[in-house]
């Protein structure tokens, strides 16, 4: 069974860091483009980040406008876990945080993600 676990959320002050993972089970996650989401009640999910299969040509990596320069997407494909790197937070960046993934390459609309996990919640907060 195809299965994400996010972990790494918690409490941090503004300007401060915290580090996401993201840890596969069930597949291969070479072959495959993961993607950072987050959502807060009441509004749409939001597309954060995405980075490309290891195996795609294209080795694209994605960041939404808001966090472009502040956040960083790797991954370890030993461990089967991507990362999301998040430096000088923002009050505006708390939210419960999602990995997710399709094939290959990421796409600017981020379109054909599956195998959502649960989140982690991420409070930026003083």
């Amino acid at each position: 069974q195809l299965e994400f676990v996010e972990s790494g959320g918690g409490l941090v002050q503004p300007g401060g860091s915290l580090r996401l993972s993201c840890t596969a089970s069930g597949f291969n996650l070479d072959y495959y483009a993961i993607g950072w989401f987050r959502q807060t009640p009441g509004k749409e999910r939001e597309a954060v980040s995405c980075i490309s299969s290891s195996k795609s040509a294209d080795g694209s990596i994605l960041y939404a406008d808001s966090v472009k320069g502040r956040f960083t997407i790797s991954r370890d494909n030993a461990k089967s876990t991507v990362y999301l790197q998040m430096n000088t937070m923002k009050p505006e960046d708390t939210a419960v945080y999602f990995c997710a993934a399709r094939l290959s390459d990421c796409r600017k609309d981020y379109a054909g993600m599956g195998y959502w996990g649960k989140g982690t919640q991420v409070t930026v907060s003083s």
